[in-house]
């Protein structure tokens, strides 16, 4: 089982609080560790796609679990 370093909660929050949550809580991580967070947002998975993509974070796993989104992100080099 995979362990991360901090876990976000932004269940019940609509876009864009999901993703700035999720920006403000990769800022205290250090380069490689992982973040997880759940949100029931649907536009959160194309949001955190985009967002990896564009800041060099590594969206590690994606899974849509009883309605949850779990995303585990690895920070990348800024």
């Amino acid at each position: 089982m995979t362990q991360w370093d901090q876990l976000l909660d932004t269940q019940g929050l609509a876009c864009p609080l999901p993703l700035l949550k999720a920006k403000q809580a990769m800022s205290r991580l250090q380069v490689g560790q992982m973040l997880k967070v759940l949100a029931t947002d649907a536009g959160s998975e194309q949001d955190f796609r985009v967002w990896t993509n564009l800041v060099g974070h590594n969206l590690y796993q994606c899974q849509y679990i009883n309605n949850v989104y779990h995303y585990l992100i690895i920070k990348g080099p800024a």
